[in-house]
C-alpha cells in the first residue's frame, strides 16, 4: 500500500482520470477507482491524458463503494467536497492517507459526507462557483500532503538552463 492514495468515486470524464493518473505517476501516489466509471478503461482520451505513464501507475479498481470500504474502511480517508466545514490545509495528514473525490457532476454522496464530518475538507474558492476541475483538485490535495512532508522522495531541482543571448 502506498502512503498517498487518490480515490475517485465513480469518475465520469476520462480526461480527468487520465490527468490524475499522470499526477499519481509523477508523485508516487496510488490511484483507486470505484465503479461504476463513466468511461471504458481502454478509452483513448483516458490513455492520452495519462500519456506514457501507465506502466508507472499503481492502480486498483473496486466494483462499488461497499468493496472499497470493506477493504479500507479503517484507513485514514479524507473526503474532498465544496460542502466541507474546513479547508484542506487545516489538516495534518497521516503517513498513510486516502484522498477521496466524487464524480464531476455531483461530487461525493451526501450520506458519505454526513458520516465523516471530521475528515471532510474543501479547497477554498470564490463564492457562487460550483467547483474546481477534478484533476486540479486532486493535484492540489496531493501536493499539500507532499508539502507537509517536505516533498520527501521528489526531485526538487530541475535541470539548469543555460541562456545564450
Amino acid at each position: 500500500m502506498k502512503d498517498i492514495n487518490i480515490v475517485l468515486h465513480c469518475p465520469e470524464i476520462p480526461q480527468n482520470t487520465g490527468n490524475i493518473a499522470r499526477t499519481c505517476a509523477a508523485t508516487g501516489a496510488a490511484l483507486h477507482l470505484i465503479k461504476p466509471l463513466g468511461f471504458e478503461i481502454d478509452d483513448k482520451k483516458l490513455k492520452r491524458a495519462g500519456l506514457d505513464y501507465w506502466d508507472l501507475l499503481d492502480i486498483t479498481y473496486y466494483e462499488n463503494e461497499e468493496e472499497f470500504f470493506r477493504l479500507h474502511g479503517e484507513d485514514a480517508i479524507y473526503y474532498f467536497s465544496t460542502k466541507a466545514p474546513r479547508a484542506y490545509t487545516e489538516v495534518s495528514y497521516p503517513k498513510q492517507v486516502f484522498l477521496m473525490f466524487g464524480r464531476e457532476t455531483r461530487g461525493l454522496p451526501e450520506p458519505l459526507l454526513q458520516q465523516h464530518p471530521d475528515t471532510t475538507v474543501r479547497i477554498p474558492m470564490l463564492p457562487n462557483l460550483r467547483s474546481l476541475n477534478l484533476s486540479n483538485s486532486a493535484a492540489i490535495a496531493v501536493y499539500e500532503v507532499l508539502r507537509q512532508r517536505d516533498f520527501a522522495g521528489l526531485e526538487e531541482m530541475g535541470t539548469p538552463v543555460s541562456f545564450s543571448w
